[in-house]
């Protein structure tokens, strides 16, 4: 009897074993979820591009880019060409003032934070000293006032002894990665090149030249402007000016690093970056989905059935009152096109990301067309035009259609240029949502 019971506990502890083994198995299979089979990697974050704030979505598709009417002259520049666009975001309004201001405000900060220092810095790893936003810059702390002395004009340039920020000092340094270059076959042969050589640097003055108002002009009385525009509250939601190509685009990466340092503290998924469009995403945008229209709301009138101009820009011979503003006005001003972008046609023209050439068309691809080229401070001027498009306040109507083209140099700065940004769309299509 003492044997069989022996033998029994035995059996039970085996089975006991058994199926605690099992459980393991299964807990150990079920934590791997795919059996053995090829599943792709499990529990990835779900995607789902929420509209970024201030942009509205500008479907895939495809269009005639150029010119909608027959101009032979303008031919030499501008051939029509069946182009596809994939979905991207854009700014509804151009960027404001006040938006760029926003910019403004932070490098002046982020040097103001290095110049405290202390608590205003704290060390991250191998980046070491970062910006702690949390502390607030006291300006007119008396322990302060000699540290950050050096961003405040000096006594001899101050006028009527008014302590101001030195706009000299507002420099921006970014980075960027020049992904043509280090497509190029000759630099891809595996270990054989420092990546780090396709990582490039750039340091830009942030601060508008207000100045503009006045060079842009001979004879012309615009001291009022040059004074007031970019800082005053009256002008809060007038589209900056006075920004070069460099500006806009240094503003575009600070905007990219800005969202994703947010995005990075809540753990969320980064989406694509800020940028200035390209010139064939542009005029699609502005076509607002009407082919072979000449202006973003349709076409072939500047006026509506009531005889009211339809955007900002110079009516007849100089009548600049005759569309409702002498300079800029807000951004928000005239009907939005049909995917709810306002001003694609006047107020100010836009840079694009694009260099400028005659025989573009030529040559560049009919898929999502881009031509772009990095040109140095040193380079030729030919070779520093970039495209602006939509034209201005002081254009005629001609450079209102959403096929002309000009340009303008990237190292330039008028009081009738200003841009807007895109963000390309990660997926097939927003209907797939």
């Amino acid at each position: 009897m003492k044997n069989n019971m022996c033998k029994y506990n035995f059996k039970l502890e085996e089975y006991k074993m058994f199926i605690f083994l099992t459980v393991i198995i299964t807990f150990l299979a079920s934590c791997s979820g795919d059996h053995g089979e090829l599943v792709g990697v499990q529990h990835r974050t779900k995607w789902y591009q929420a509209d970024p704030y201030g942009m509205v979505y500008i479907p895939a598709g495809s269009y005639n880019m150029g010119p909608s009417d027959q101009d032979v002259p303008y031919s030499l520049t501008a051939q029509s060409k069946t182009v596809t666009v994939p979905a991207f975001w854009m700014d509804n309004t151009e960027i404001t003032n006040n938006e760029y201001r926003q910019f403004v405000y932070w490098v002046r900060d982020s040097l103001a934070h290095r110049l405290i220092g202390g608590d205003h810095l704290v060390d991250e790893g191998e980046f070491n000293e970062r910006i702690n936003w949390k502390k607030k810059i006291k300006w007119d702390d008396e322990a302060n006032t000699e540290t950050l002395a050096e961003l405040f004009l000096p006594e001899a340039e101050r006028y009527y002894k008014r302590k101001e920020i030195d706009t000299r000092k507002l420099m921006f340094e970014y980075y960027w990665i020049d992904l043509k270059a280090a497509a190029v076959k000759a630099n891809r042969q595996q270990g054989m090149t420092d990546r780090s050589v396709f990582i490039k640097k750039d340091i830009v003055n942030v601060y508008p030249d207000t100045l503009a108002w006045v060079h842009d002009y001979t004879y012309s009385f615009n001291e009022p402007l040059t004074r007031k525009y970019f800082w005053h509250p009256a002008y809060d939601e007038y589209p900056v000016v006075g920004v070069s190509w460099k500006q806009a685009t240094a503003f575009c990466i600070w905007r990219t690093q800005y969202l994703v340092s947010y995005l990075d503290a809540v753990e969320s998924t980064i989406p694509d970056d800020y940028r200035l469009p390209t010139e064939s995403e542009w005029e699609y945008a502005a076509r607002g989905g009407l082919q072979l229209s000449p202006y973003p709301w349709g076409g072939p009138y500047i006026r509506n059935s009531r005889g009211c101009f339809l955007a900002n820009f110079k009516p007849m011979r100089g009548n600049y009152i005759d569309d409702g503003g002498v300079y800029t006005v807000k951004v928000t001003s005239y009907w939005p096109n049909d995917y709810g972008l306002y001003c694609m046609a006047g107020n100010v023209a836009e840079w694009t990301s694009n260099a400028f050439d005659e025989s573009a068309y030529s040559f560049i691809h009919d898929l999502s067309p881009d031509y772009s080229y990095n040109a140095d401070d040193n380079d030729l001027p030919a070779l520093k035009r970039k495209v602006i498009r939509g034209g201005s306040w002081k254009d005629v109507g001609y450079f209102l259609q959403t096929g002309t083209r000009s340009y303008e140099y990237q190292d330039t700065a008028k009081c009738y240029i200003g841009f807007r940004c895109v963000m390309s769309f990660l997926g097939r299509d927003k209907a797939d949502y």
